[in-house]
């Protein structure tokens, strides 16, 4: 979907979260303007921004995989450079092993310890939005997980996620290999667009979105430094999402059918 060209970069240059290195920021990210590793949360904030706009109030948000709490420091970071009326009511942060101490530094509040491919996804509510960004990448039977995760998304709400992404016909020779080889934590499955389509379908999502996010990682080289590589990259991705690199998508929970009056 090309309206991903029409989003704003401009807070990837200045953006104090990128330019401090902290919550686990990589340094050939912060030594440059338009760092393409970056991504990863730009997707997820402007598919949130977008939400929030759809809604016309603040949302309740989950999300899973959290690591060390960059998404949300970009998140509030856009924000302020941006000047967004994007909010939120909670963030709750999930994940198998949680980072307590960095979290809370992070400004996350309510912490949930919770192994997406051990038992249920158990949570005391249902979100708005859940956002799902390099997960499903690490997990054996990311179709199951999904299946969870719908089940704590209330309905008309969003998921949000992305990772690795190779052409279709290279998934399975791919993901052979990566069995093969992955070290605890490891990559061990590997999507292709169709995949992502199928995966949301399995657990009664419709895909809204799904965009590819470069055509070249050039991890803190000069290009970086130029806001047209940025764009050409974001471009490319747009056209092109199976791609060989890195693909970010949304899908809804279809709400019940509002019943007229008799």
């Amino acid at each position: 979907m090309l309206k991903q060209t029409k989003w704003n970069i401009s807070f990837l240059d200045g953006n104090q979260v990128v330019r401090s290195g902290a919550f686990g920021i990589p340094k050939e990210a912060k030594a440059v303007r338009y760092p393409i590793r970056l991504l990863r949360y730009w997707f997820g904030y402007h598919l949130l921004r977008e939400e929030y706009g759809q809604k016309g109030a603040p949302l309740d948000v989950c999300e899973i995989g959290v690591d060390t709490g960059q998404m949300l420091q970009f998140a509030e970071s856009g924000k302020a450079l941006t000047r967004d009326s994007v909010s939120w009511n909670t963030w709750t942060a999930v994940d198998a092993v949680l980072k307590r101490e960095q979290l809370v530094s992070a400004g996350y509040k309510d912490l949930v310890e919770a192994n997406l491919e051990a038992g249920d996804l158990t949570l005391d509510r249902q979100y708005d939005v859940v956002i799902l960004l390099h997960v499903l990448e690490h997990l054996f039977d990311p179709e199951a997980a999904m299946r969870k995760i719908s089940g704590v998304v209330r309905p008309g709400g969003l998921v949000i996620g992305g990772f690795p992404v190779i052409p279709d016909f290279l998934v399975k020779i791919r993901q052979r290999q990566l069995r093969k080889t992955a070290k605890p934590m490891g990559h061990v499955s590997v999507f292709s667009p169709r995949r992502v389509k199928a995966m949301g379908a399995q657990a009664g999502l419709q895909t809204e979105f799904l965009g590819g996010a470069f055509f070249m990682r050039s991890n803190g080289r000069w290009m970086e430094n130029h806001g047209g590589w940025m764009r050409f990259n974001i471009a490319f991705g747009a056209m092109f999402p199976g791609w060989p690199g890195e693909i970010y998508w949304s899908m809804r929970k279809p709400a019940p059918p509002v019943l007229s009056p008799m």
